[in-house]
Order: structure tokens, then sequence, then C-alpha cells
């Protein structure tokens, strides 16, 4: 069996468990639409937990997920098709998506940069973000708007992003400047 094949397989699979539990359809729309607020709810809190590691964590995901966007725009360009709705029939379809190249998951891409990221700072605390991020790929499929591939090409470029932004950034004396010298003018002046 192709790979093709494969996929669209395992996405008749992950979209119909939408047609035989109807009662998690809510909860699978709010997560693979909405939950990115919840991501944006935690850097901020994170941010201004005043913790310098926390600090660094954040700087490090959204350089992390901006690498991993231009590496996506980039494979998008090598590879592309539509949106499972838009190529197969009956689909389990819950969410409106215009259609456009669906490879590789921006959502896929900006949970995981994070959720990476998150777990190579905090062991404990990103497992809990990798769950998330996990369950965010596994309901862009339930709704309908992703492939199984597209996914897994999405966490696997913010793998390798997150993996470079980490060993690489935190090493950049400009960047450590920058949150040093916020740390400094958020301090009151004594």
């Amino acid at each position: 069996m192709a790979l093709s094949e494969w996929n669209i397989l395992l996405f008749r699979w992950m979209n119909d468990l939408g047609k035989h539990y109807e009662h998690l359809n809510p909860a699978m729309i709010f997560i693979a639409e909405r939950l990115v607020f919840f991501l944006v709810i935690g850097m901020i809190v994170l941010w201004f937990s005043r913790d310098k590691l926390n600090r660094m964590m954040v700087v490090c995901g959204v350089m992390a997920f901006a690498f991993a966007e231009l590496l996506g725009k980039a494979a998008g360009m090598i590879h592309s098709h539509h949106q499972p709705f838009a190529e197969l029939p009956d689909v389990n379809r819950l969410i409106e998506k215009a259609v456009d190249n669906s490879f590789p998951s921006d959502h896929t891409i900006l949970f995981f940069s994070f959720a990476i990221t998150f777990w190579l700072f905090r062991r404990k605390s990103g497992v809990i973000w990798l769950s998330v991020a996990f369950l965010v790929g596994f309901s862009r499929i339930w709704v309908g708007v992703h492939y199984p591939v597209d996914v897994l090409a999405g966490a696997m470029i913010s793998v390798v992003s997150a993996l470079i932004v980490y060993y690489a950034i935190p090493k950049v004396s400009w960047v450590n400047g920058l949150v040093m010298s916020y740390e400094k003018g958020e301090s009151p002046s004594r």
C-alpha cells in the first residue's frame, strides 16, 4: 500500500471517530480552533513570572515557531495538497476553513514549536505542553481539515526547529542582553 493510501486510510479512521462519538465533537472543535488562546495566555504567564529561564524559554519558543514556519512554507512549496474536505467525499468537516495548501499543518507547527521548546527547558511541565500539542494535531484531523501527514510533517519540522533554537539561541549574547535589559527595565529603581 502506498504512503498516500495509508495517509487517507488513517485520516478516514481518525475523522470518522467524530461520526461515532459525536458527543466529543464540540471538545474537538474547541481544541482545533480555540486552544491557541490558552497557548498565548500560558506564554504571557511564563513571561511575567519574573523567572529568567521562563523568559528565555518563551523567547526560544517564539524563535522556534518563526523558524519552523519558514521551514513549513518551504516544505509547502515542495509538496502541496488541499485539505481532506476539498479532496475526499464524505469527510466529517466540523469547522470552516478556506481551501488552500494544507501541508504542513500550521496549528501543529505552532503548538509543537512551543511544546518541544518548553519540554527542552522544563521536562515535567513540558510533558503537559507536549500532550496538548498532540491533542491539537489529532483534533485537526478529527475536524477534517488536515491529513495525518500534514500533522506529522508539522511536528517533525517543529522538533528540528526547536532543537536548533534550543542549542543555539541561549548562547547568543545579544539575546541574553535583551532579556537582561528587559528585566532591568522591569525592576523598580532603588
